[in-house]
């Protein structure tokens, strides 16, 4: 009993840093939630002073976020999630095929196309955003769905996740299918794919953040007001002498809530599918 009030004390100091890094990493989302229902007066004025009270919503008001959907902000995340959907499904189905090629068919410079799908996912988006507007604009793409939906479908990290995941499952398995008659269409069909609901499942959170957090892409390829996504939505809640800070705050929080309501439920898919993915030859 003595050595585990001494192991509890000992730990007593690490917990407390812990505790208070922790809060002090929250202290500005905190700081923004509150923002969010309160007037833009008592925004400034509570930053001002700085004191306790800025982090309550005193007084509350809807206002803001009123204000957001009366200004169009709805239209702005419906967008995010129709492009965000349409990227999770193809992608899924684009990515899922490239890697189930990877993993399990010998084909003529497999692994010279591997080392240049690991390759893509390496290089910052800036260094293709000139050359990916000039190709959706010779397709005619631009300032539509289109063009925020297709660059995104084929993923290298997530190619790279699910043929990781498919590298684990028996080729002995695989081999019966055949003996049995089954195409490899049908093999990814009917047996690949119901053993990798992890995979998939952390391969489509993956997908629909990425679009639900992507700025530039959407603000160099889409003009029209009713086409913007929620992050470029945002970058708007202002005008030339005035930001609306509560505004900019209520949209925030929608933006972090949508994220965190799919993770919480499929956390232990995604857990499960980065334990088991491994690296594998």
């Amino acid at each position: 009993m003595t050595s585990q009030i001494r192991r509890i004390l000992r730990g007593i100091p690490v917990y407390l840093v812990l505790f208070l890094s922790t809060l002090f990493s929250l202290l500005p989302l905190l700081w923004a939630f509150s923002s969010s229902f309160k007037p833009l007066d008592s925004v400034m004025s509570d930053v001002t002073t700085f004191r306790l009270r800025a982090f309550l919503p005193v007084p509350f008001t809807l206002e803001a976020y009123s204000a957001l959907f009366k200004a169009g902000f709805g239209r702005s995340i419906l967008n995010t999630v129709v492009v965000g959907l349409s990227t999770m499904v193809l992608g899924i189905l684009v990515c899922s095929l490239a890697a189930f090629a990877f993993a399990k068919i010998n084909f003529p410079l497999k692994n010279v196309l591997f080392v240049l799908v690991l390759i893509s996912f390496m290089v910052p988006f800036e260094a293709i955003a000139i050359p990916l507007y000039l190709v959706a604009e010779r397709l005619r793409i631009l300032n539509t769905m289109y063009a925020l939906v297709l660059p995104g479908v084929a993923n290298g990290l997530v190619i790279f996740l699910f043929r990781q995941f498919f590298m684990g499952i028996p080729n002995e398995l695989l081999e019966a299918a055949f003996i049995d008659g089954a195409s490899w269409v049908k093999i990814y069909w009917k047996i690949v794919l119901p053993l990798s609901k992890p995979a998939l499942v952390s391969a489509g959170l993956f997908l629909f953040i990425f679009q639900w957090e992507s700025f530039m892409w959407p603000l160099i390829a889409i003009h029209e007001r009713k086409l913007r996504v929620i992050q470029v939505a945002l970058a708007y809640l202002r005008t030339q002498y005035l930001t609306f800070w509560n505004q900019v705050f209520a949209g925030v929080v929608i933006g972090a809530v949508v994220p965190l309501l799919l993770i919480f439920p499929l956390q232990s898919y995604y857990i499960r599918a980065i334990t088991l993915t491994g690296i594998k030859e």
